[in-house]
């Protein structure tokens, strides 16, 4: 991912959700090479997934909707 300039984001949740978040960055850890995975770097990774997903959903809507 390129360096680009970043925003602080300060959220609050549930403490089950923190516990899910803390669990994928662990599987992150174990399974991917890039060295050290923070909780910034996956929620990110998350979130770009799920806007490609949102996006190709979009298209599949307007082509037979």
């Amino acid at each position: 991912m390129p360096e680009q300039a970043k925003q602080q984001l300060n959220v609050r949740m549930a403490h089950d959700t923190l516990n899910k978040l803390d669990e994928i960055v662990e599987y992150y850890q174990a399974n991917t090479k890039v060295g050290r995975v923070y909780k910034g770097d996956v929620l990110t990774d998350i979130i770009e997934k799920s806007y490609d997903v949102m996006n190709k959903q979009k298209l599949a809507n307007r082509k037979f909707g």
